[in-house]
């Protein structure tokens, strides 16, 4: 089951615009499918969506992408399909650092790691979707659709007392108009992001000093981060990478800030 999710999750990474598999019906063929990719920020410079052939959906079923770009906000986002170990020192980094984040479960995780689950609610965090088993949402039906949300949405609100879950994250980052429309109408807000690297193999972990230099090299206003807490690496320098980003002038935000609701941290 772990390396099964681990290569599933291992897509959700390959930064650029690819045609996968086979659709679940006609119409869903030709809406795509789109893997969510982009171009990289580079000293500062903004990232873009507007050469990949899928802005015009994203935007209009309300996707978040990157933030305010006018502010030098950032917000941190992690896929957790599994447990690796990673998850507890992480939130030790965050409590420290009083830094708020955002965490993308998979059924597995839940059902893995309730404990985890519940300190990450306790602490202020935001627990959000990642769908029951990552499949890729573009081959099933819109009632699939359905039913691999709730699930998760049921059990972390059993869990952790937690409302309604109002993001997600689309699994291996492959969609199409449908599954936006779709997830957009189950009370869904897509999030996707705008820095990320290759830091899901666990069997490729280079030290921390990469990790710091390849998401400090991406830091740009509004940046959505996305680091998955499996990685060695990005535990062990999330607190610099946290401490260079202040020295920047940039200040680390909870997602729901994007649209407007203030939360304390």
């Amino acid at each position: 089951m772990r390396m099964a999710l681990l290569t599933a999750m291992a897509v959700c990474c390959l930064l650029g615009i690819l045609p996968v598999g086979t659709a679940a019906s006609a119409s869903a063929a030709a809406d795509g499918p789109y893997h969510f990719g982009f171009k990289r920020s580079v000293g500062g410079q903004l990232p873009s969506i507007d050469e990949e052939g899928f802005k015009p959906i994203v935007d209009k079923h309300g996707a978040i992408f990157l933030g305010d770009t006018s502010r030098k906000d950032l917000f941190l986002t992690f896929d957790n399909g599994y447990e690796n170990g990673y998850t507890a020192p992480i939130l030790d980094t965050l409590k420290a650092k009083k830094v708020p984040a955002i965490f993308f479960v998979t059924g597995h995780f839940v059902k893995d790691q309730p404990a985890l689950v519940k300190r990450m609610t306790a602490e202020g965090h935001i627990v959000a979707n990642h769908s029951w088993s990552h499949p890729d949402m573009t081959t099933i039906s819109d009632a699939q659709i359905k039913e691999e949300l709730e699930r998760v949405n049921k059990e972390i609100v059993a869990l952790t007392g937690q409302s309604d879950m109002g993001y997600l994250r689309p699994p291996r980052g492959i969609f199409n108009e449908r599954t936006l429309r779709v997830t957009k109408e189950l009370g869904y807000t897509n999030v996707f992001w705008s820095a990320a690297y290759k830091d899901w193999d666990t069997k490729d972990q280079k030290g921390s000093g990469y990790a710091f230099k390849k998401v400090v090299g991406q830091l740009h206003p509004g940046a959505v981060i996305l680091l998955h807490s499996v990685s060695k690496d990005n535990m062990e320098a999330l607190g610099s990478i946290i401490d260079e980003a202040r020295r920047q002038g940039y200040e680390f935000r909870a997602l729901p800030e994007l649209e407007g609701i203030k939360l304390p941290f």
